[in-house]
């Protein structure tokens, strides 16, 4: 009878055909989503080193806050830091149409020309912190690649706070309750807390950039996006052979 009852509750049909459909939806226009990404990100930062190795004029040190002062170094945060490139890539890849990915593509190549260009008017640098980084290789090279300069906003919060609001408007039509949608917002505070457990960027940059993420989320959000639950049938039939 125990034995009856377990194996009902690891099967679960609806869970199933949840993860069917996503895989699906991952596969349609793979190489659109997986070069146009890769390709994004490559011009992105392009521009962000330039930006970050020759700024133009003086850097202005951002002040800290006492949030700042209270969030010691913890170097168990990197791979939550570093785990942004996974999440930012989340949206585009659970998207069915060209059009919809090209569309997101453009709205967060705005978001990203607006904080490059607020770092080319006003280079920023988070302040020296005293870490041993002899004990820590792994931030040598994170340190070593991306210094403390294009501080504020801090992109790495915007982009993840601009994906969260996408990936929170795309979860009805894409089946998802709203477990998935708590740990959407979740991951996003998580990178959000990351960038100043690390010490790249302050309270100031993350607030900034946070801020950022979601105007603009918020202005470019295509009209009638918000899609219920009951939608999730239609976008079953978009996917369907």
């Amino acid at each position: 009878m125990a034995e009856s009852k377990a194996e009902a509750a690891s099967i679960n049909p609806g869970a199933a055909a949840l993860a069917w459909r996503t895989l699906r939806i991952l596969g349609r226009h793979f190489w659109l989503k997986s070069i146009g990404t890769t390709a994004f990100m490559l011009v992105f930062f392009a521009a962000y080193f330039y930006l970050l190795r020759h700024p133009d004029g003086h850097v202005t040190t951002m002040p800290l806050l006492a949030l700042d002062r209270w969030i010691g170094f913890q170097p168990w945060a990197l791979p939550i830091y570093l785990s942004l490139w996974v999440y930012v890539s989340l949206p585009p890849a659970l998207m069915s149409s060209r059009s919809e990915i090209v569309g997101f593509g453009l709205r967060i190549g705005a978001l990203c020309l607006i904080g490059l260009a607020v770092f080319y008017l006003w280079p920023t640098k988070v302040p020296p912190w005293s870490i041993d980084l002899a004990r820590h290789p792994d931030f040598a090279a994170l340190k070593g690649l991306d210094a403390g300069g294009n501080a504020c906003p801090s992109l790495h919060v915007a982009t993840a706070v601009f994906s969260a609001f996408w990936l929170d408007w795309m979860a009805p039509g894409l089946g998802f309750g709203a477990r998935m949608r708590r740990l959407n917002m979740l991951w996003c505070l998580a990178i959000a807390y990351s960038t100043m457990a690390v010490k790249q960027h302050v309270a100031v940059d993350v607030f900034s950039g946070a801020a950022l993420g979601a105007a603009v989320a918020w202005i470019t959000r295509p009209r009638g996006f918000r899609r219920s639950a009951a939608n999730a049938d239609e976008r079953a039939e978009v996917i369907a052979p």
